[in-house]
C-alpha cells in the first residue's frame, strides 16, 4: 500500500486514544482526504466518543483555532459505527486503540486481517506489545506494525514505528508518510524491544526518581522540580505517573520483569505500595500528589 492510496483510515477503540488518533487524522488530513472511522463494539464507547467529538470541535471553534467551515469539514470526515468489520472492508489504514490484552488483541487482529484487502496496512498502537506477538495470526503479516502515538494524541507530536521481522519496507515507508501527513514527528525503531525508545528513556529516568525518594534523598516535588526547571522537561517523573496512571506503570514493570527477570525492570516498592492502596494518580483524584478540582498538592 502507497501512501497516496491512503484514503480510509479506521480507527479500532473508541477510548481516550483512539478518540484523539481518530481526530487528529481527521483534522490535520483534511488536505490528503482521508475518510476516518471511529470504530468500537460497545455502543455507550461510541456514544460518548460522539459526544466528544462534538465538544472538542465546538471547543476549537469557540477558541478560534478553527473556523465554523473548517469544523463542519472534518465533522463531514469523520464517522464513527459499532460495526467493526463492516468498517474493515473498505479500510487502507487500520490502527488497533483497545484495551492491552494479548489474547484480545490476536482475536481481533486474526479476524480482521481476514476482512481486510491483503494490502491493508494494519497497526497496533500498543505501546508494551509488539507486532512480531500478533503476526502468526494476522493474514499477509508484511502489511504488520505498531504505529505508538502519545498520550494526548492531539498534542504529543512522536509517533514511533516499529518494524517487526515481519513488517515490509513498503510498510515502514507508507506509515512514516502517514504519520507526516497528519502532523506528527515519526522516528523508525529498527528492531522491537519492549518500551520502544522514548518509554525506556522515560523508565529510566522513573526508576531513578523513585530511587531518591526511597533514599530519602529529595522529596517527590523537589524530584518533579528538578526534572522540569533544571532539565527542561515538560511534566516531572511523578506528576507524569499520576497522568498516565501507577497502575500502568505498575503492569507494564511487572510485565518486562516477568519476561526479562532483571531487577532493574520489577517495579519499584513505592510503585507498589501506590498501586496496592488503589492509589493511581488523577484517576482515583490521589496517587503521589492529591487532586482537588484539578490542582496537583503532594500526597
Amino acid at each position: 500500500m502507497k501512501i497516496e492510496n491512503i484514503k480510509t483510515v479506521v480507527i479500532i477503540g473508541a477510548g481516550v486514544m483512539g478518540q484523539q488518533i481518530a481526530m487528529n487524522t481527521a483534522i490535520n488530513g483534511q488536505a490528503f482526504g482521508y475518510r476516518v472511522i471511529l470504530c468500537d463494539g460497545f455502543a455507550e464507547a461510541i456514544k460518548k466518543a460522539d459526544a466528544w467529538a462534538s465538544d472538542y470541535l465546538e471547543s476549537r471553534v469557540k477558541k478560534g483555532r478553527l473556523t465554523e467551515e473548517e469544523a463542519s469539514k472534518v465533522q463531514a470526515s469523520f464517522s464513527t459505527t459499532t460495526d467493526v468489520d463492516n468498517a474493515c472492508r473498505n479500510a487502507d489504514l487500520v490502527i488497533e486503540a483497545i484495551v492491552e490484552n494479548l489474547d484480545i488483541k490476536k482475536e481481533l487482529f486474526e479476524r480482521i486481517s481476514r476482512i481486510c484487502r491483503p494490502d491493508t496496512i494494519l497497526a497496533t498502537n500498543s505501546s508494551n506489545l509488539v507486532s512480531s506477538k500478533l503476526a502468526g495470526v494476522t493474514a499477509h503479516p508484511e502489511r504488520l506494525l505498531n504505529i505508538h502515538y502519545f498520550n494526548p494524541a492531539l498534542v504529543m507530536k512522536l509517533v514511533e514505528l516499529v518494524r517487526g521481522p515481519h513488517t515490509s519496507e513498503d510498510t515502514i515507508e507508507t506509515a512514516r508518510a502517514f504519520a507526516l501527513n497528519t502532523a506528527k514527528s515519526p522516528i523508525v525503531i529498527n528492531k522491537e524491544i519492549a518500551g520502544f525508545v522514548a518509554n525506556r528513556i522515560n523508565a529510566a529516568v522513573t526508576r531513578e526518581a523513585c530511587l531518591l525518594l526511597e533514599k530519602g534523598i529529595a522529596s517527590v516535588e523537589d524530584i518533579d522540580t528538578a526534572c522540569e526547571k533544571g532539565l527542561g522537561y515538560p511534566m516531572g517523573p511523578f506528576r507524569l505517573m499520576d497522568l498516565t496512571g501507577i497502575d500502568v506503570n505498575y503492569f507494564v514493570r511487572r510485565d518486562r520483569y516477568a519476561e526479562s527477570h532483571d531487577p532493574n525492570d520489577a517495579p519499584s516498592p513505592l510503585v507498589i505500595e501506590k498501586y496496592e492502596k488503589g492509589e493511581y494518580g488523577r484517576k482515583t483524584k490521589k496517587g503521589w500528589y492529591t487532586y482537588e478540582e484539578q490542582e496537583g498538592k503532594k500526597g
